[in-house]
């Protein structure tokens, strides 16, 4: 990747629904090269998908929280196991194999704090390998 590889990037995180035009005269880059760097990003995998940001609180699920998860080793049963299992819960967005006094990070989006409690107490307690959680409730994201 170069700078102008990075500066397309940077741009597209942004504001990806532009047009390959506006992105052109926004960077003063020939469009030719925009598409075909982005074309090119796309194929080596340093773009991985487009995606669309909503407006959580307009569709229903404003309520973010972080939960810390320890894992209990067993012999038939790994930490990216679980991992696996605790991604499959629908509420869940992302699932972090981490290292330090917890084995796994969860965030996750719900309608209410109480369903962040029945989602932690009925589903992710009941994923064989979970041997203690921590829920952190989210005040307000900044960026």
């Amino acid at each position: 990747m170069d700078e102008k590889d990075r500066k397309i990037l940077s741009y597209l995180m942004e504001r990806g629904r532009d047009k390959i035009a506006d992105i052109s005269r926004n960077l003063d880059i020939p469009r030719i090269t925009v598409h075909e760097r982005i074309q090119g990003m796309i194929e080596r995998g340093t773009i991985k998908k487009f995606t669309v940001v909503p407006d959580y609180a307009e569709i229903g699920i404003p309520v973010v929280a972080f939960i810390f998860v320890s894992f209990r080793p067993t012999g038939k049963i790994t930490q990216r196991d679980v991992a696996k299992s605790i991604s499959m819960l629908r509420e869940v967005e992302e699932v972090y194999i981490i290292a330090g006094q917890w084995d796994i990070l969860v965030k996750v989006r719900a309608a209410s704090n109480e369903e962040v409690g029945k989602l932690v107490l009925d589903k992710l307690r009941a994923i064989e390998g979970v041997e203690k959680s921590e829920t952190i409730s989210v005040f307000s994201v900044v960026k």
